[in-house]
């Protein structure tokens, strides 16, 4: 293992690693006033932007989730590394050479298992990359050349060949100084029957970076006639290569993606590489997955995704046949985890965009772009393509097979617009297909996120809408009181509750049962959104997880105030007791928020930090003077 970084050199890398430029490799920063910036917390999922950086003093902080830290600690958890990896990643991206020091000597340094695995795949890569001249490669660069691509593409996109041997790479690296367990970390090397051999044999190699440009593996095409052999085959799951949060061309098209606030999301490597020599630099593509989840976060926090109302689009390009509509298919239900635009764009002829400029030219490549449609409409369409929409019993059927796809649509104003579309495209009556819709309604069981939830784009105050839930401890008495208190007035009296009580996070509720019927009324369109009592508990009921949420439910709603009730009074509640209810469950949030502050303050003097110190300090007489604030106004 390395020793230790002397401290001068951490320093050193500090001081020439300026925060805002490294987190703005990872997220989109905006303005926050006062030479602050903002952006989508990383380290959680939101749709109002927590995440908070100081340039001048070199720190950040999310509201929402509680991180925080220098930029050492921000490449440690966003990278998943140790402290001297994440200095060692700083000081090569600030060309800066380290000096380790143990027992009081300067030793030559030992690099760290990932530094040594980056390592390995940048000598992989630079092989590969001189054996795509060898003769060997012949059909390698035939095929590059049938797609398009020239020498100079070949290059741009360090592409590289792996010779048909069973051994090559590997006896070239153990050279090296690498060892077996080492390329076999790395995804470099199988084990053989006599021992360690190539993973990739006679195969066209792309190199597949991280947001940095780091190698952390590769994709190799087969060349060969050997249909016993996969087409395509890509490295392991490695501590660098986990395939569901990696994206193909990412290092190459993530300053585009910040800066146009758009991604192009294509199926295969061909397909990014004609897409950038295109002119459509934002183009990306998945590694042997489907896109999923931790996909969509990462092109959330690079186009600053918050707010259905920005220009930030994400475009899904498939090839027109069967299996490209099904991938929109499968997109279509991950979709609606992003607030941005979404889109499809699908060739008429099944062309990708590798065929597609080809055939027609890079102009073609960007038509295709400009050619989107909203993945709504795709989907929607893609099911009444399937039917005769020229007979009744044709367009009933047409109806009864989208109706499901536009009641899925979560966001009310949407599904409405889609079920007057659908009325227009099928030549039926809007109330039959309104109706219809309805019926094929499922039971929304939406999970609030931290950060998201109805109310939380209006903060009462800086930094209060996203108090982090406390530990899972014994919540106090004085706690669960308010919170079933402020869920009783938000079920009984939803029109005098509204936006009060829609503020609130899920996570400012800490008993379970109580954070369950938070959702529910937060799937059943927030007090703010009821029309009348009755029907709006209704909707909460339908909302509800399971029995034993409903029967919660039922017993707030039956439960008298704890307040005291006359004659004029007994069919209505007092507005000051409403803020004094909500206002109650956010200052225990604020005051866990005080506690957690000042034990990480300990922390920090403890470990004789005082940059650490002064920031937890600021943010504490934050959340103090809130709290003051919150006692004086409702004599809490």
């Amino acid at each position: 293992m390395a020793g230790r970084i002397r401290d001068e050199d951490v320093r050193a890398v500090r001081d020439a690693s300026p925060i805002d430029d490294v987190i703005g490799e990872y997220l989109q920063l905006r303005s926050a006033g006062g030479g602050n910036l903002k952006g989508l917390c990383p380290f959680h999922d939101e749709k109002s932007p927590s995440f908070n950086v100081t340039p001048s003093r070199g720190m950040y902080y999310c509201f929402g989730c509680g991180e925080g830290g220098d930029v050492i600690t921000f490449i440690t958890k966003i990278e998943g590394l140790s402290f001297n990896e994440s200095v060692e990643r700083l000081a090569k991206r600030a060309r800066i050479e380290l000096r380790y020091a143990e027992g009081g000597y300067t030793k030559r340094a030992v690099s760290s298992e990932r530094a040594r695995l980056l390592e390995a795949n940048q000598a992989a890569a630079q092989y590969y990359r001189e054996q795509l001249a060898t003769p060997g490669a012949r059909a390698g660069r035939e095929l590059l050349a049938g797609r398009g691509f020239d020498q100079s593409a070949a290059e741009k996109f360090r592409i590289g060949y792996a010779p048909d041997g069973w051994d090559h790479l590997v006896r070239l690296l153990l050279s090296r100084g690498f060892t077996e367990r080492e390329l076999m970390t790395a995804g470099l090397a199988s084990q053989g029957q006599r021992g360690l051999i190539d993973r990739f044999r006679h195969r066209l190699i792309w190199p597949i970076a991280d947001v940095g440009g780091e190698i952390i593996g590769f994709g190799g095409r087969r060349l060969s006639d050997d249909k016993n052999s996969p087409k395509y085959l890509n490295t392991p799951e490695t501590p660098l290569y986990k395939k569901s949060s990696v994206l193909y061309g990412l290092d190459l098209a993530r300053r585009e993606i910040v800066s146009q606030q758009k991604a192009v999301v294509v199926e295969g490597y061909t397909d990014v590489m004609a897409c950038h020599l295109a002119g459509e630099g934002t183009a990306i593509a998945t590694c042997g997955t489907s896109f999923g989840e931790e996909h969509i976060k990462i092109l959330r926090r690079l186009t600053g995704d918050r707010n259905q109302f920005l220009s930030a689009k994400i475009v899904f390009t498939f090839d027109g046949d069967s299996a490209g509509q099904k991938a929109a298919l499968r997109v279509f239900t991950e979709d609606q985890r992003f607030v941005t635009q979404t889109y499809v764009a699908v060739q008429p002829e099944g062309l990708d965009p590798c065929d597609l400029r080809m055939a027609r030219g890079d102009a073609a490549v960007r038509d295709l772009v400009d050619s989107r449609v909203q993945l709504f409409e795709f989907v929607i369409r893609t099911q009444l393509a399937e039917h005769d929409l020229n007979t009744p019993e044709g367009q009933v059927q047409a109806l009864r097979a989208a109706a499901p796809v536009v009641a899925g649509i979560r966001d009310d104003a949407l599904r409405q617009g889609y079920a007057l579309r659908l009325s227009g495209w099928l030549g039926l009556d809007e109330q039959v297909v309104r109706a219809e819709v309805r019926r094929a309604a499922p039971r929304r069981e939406r999970t609030a996120v931290s950060g998201g939830g109805p109310g939380a784009h209006r903060p009462p105050s800086p930094g209060a809408a996203a108090v982090p839930a406390a530990p899972a401890v014994e919540v106090p008495a004085r706690d669960r009181y308010r919170q079933r208190e402020a869920l009783k007035v938000a079920l009984q009296y939803p029109g005098a509750a509204g936006a009060l009580f829609d503020d609130l996070e899920l996570n400012e509720f800490t008993l379970p049962a109580h954070a369950l019927v938070w959702q529910a009324i937060a799937a059943a369109g927030g007090c703010a959104a009821a029309r009348s009592a009755d029907e709006f508990r209704e909707k909460v009921m339908a909302s509800a997880a399971d029995d034993r949420v409903r029967g919660m439910i039922n017993e707030l709603l039956v439960e008298p105030l704890q307040v005291r009730r006359t004659a004029k009074t007994r069919d209505q509640v007092e507005q000051h007791y409403v803020e004094t209810c909500m206002s109650s469950v956010r200052l225990s949030a604020v005051e866990r928020r005080i506690s957690l502050l000042r034990a990480q303050m300990l922390r920090a003097g403890a470990a004789g930090d005082p940059d650490a110190q002064a920031a937890l300090f600021g943010q504490l007489q934050q959340y103090q003077q809130y709290a003051a604030q919150l006692k004086s106004r409702y004599g809490l």
